[in-house]
């Protein structure tokens, strides 16, 4: 099983960017890691932009290289705009819908309760973080799982989940009402050069 392992937080202060989405990593030391402390930036070329952007969203979503390029592609070929489609798609990835439903508090424990079998997707058992879930489907814990204290946790910490998803706590089940709108995404991002990076 291919995953992204190492510091979240030290990748985090390479990228200049909150992988976890909370910013928490960046609270005390908002530079680059390195024995030398804060040292001045070097200023990026646009390939440097574009491959830090790609390394933003890939370490976020936690997909190896493969993946990412894979569903790029099948981005590209799908109607619409493709920088839409690619994180639509994204966003559609189990892993991440149990996340953003709140029984996990990071994707890494998403995935890690998806690969061991917690999760139920229209009532069947699917352990593959990247099984790719359709709008309307339903996602809930499954019931011998319903006292893990991992989970009880993660929905008592989260305060509100996106609107594209509708959540019931006490059942422990979400459905996946629609594909998302970019504005509700992570403005931070930007998946133009993304698609500039694949295009060149």
């Amino acid at each position: 099983m291919a995953r992204i392992k190492g510091p979240v937080w030290k990748k985090s202060r390479r990228l200049g960017f909150s992988i976890l989405e909370t910013g928490e990593e960046l609270q005390r030391r908002q530079y680059a890691p390195g024995q030398h402390g804060p040292t001045k930036r070097i200023k990026l070329t646009n390939y440097g932009l574009q491959l830090r952007e790609k390394q933003r969203i890939r370490y976020m979503y936690g997909i190896n290289e493969r993946q990412f390029a894979n569903l790029f592609k099948k981005a590209a070929n799908a109607k619409g705009v493709t920088g839409d489609n690619f994180l639509a798609m994204l966003e559609s990835r189990l892993d991440n819908l149990v996340y953003r439903m709140g029984f996990a508090r990071t994707r890494r424990a998403a995935r890690q309760l998806v690969n061991h079998g917690h999760i139920l997707v229209n009532g069947k058992k699917v352990d593959i973080p990247s099984y790719m879930a359709k709008p309307g489907a339903v996602i809930e814990v499954k019931e011998k799982s319903k006292n893990m204290a991992a989970i009880n946790d993660a929905l008592e910490a989260s305060l509100n989940t996106v609107a594209f998803v509708d959540v019931d706590k006490d059942a422990k089940k979400g459905t996946y009402l629609r594909l998302p709108e970019r504005s509700e995404l992570n403005s931070e991002i930007n998946e133009l050069l993304v698609v500039e990076y694949y295009n060149r």
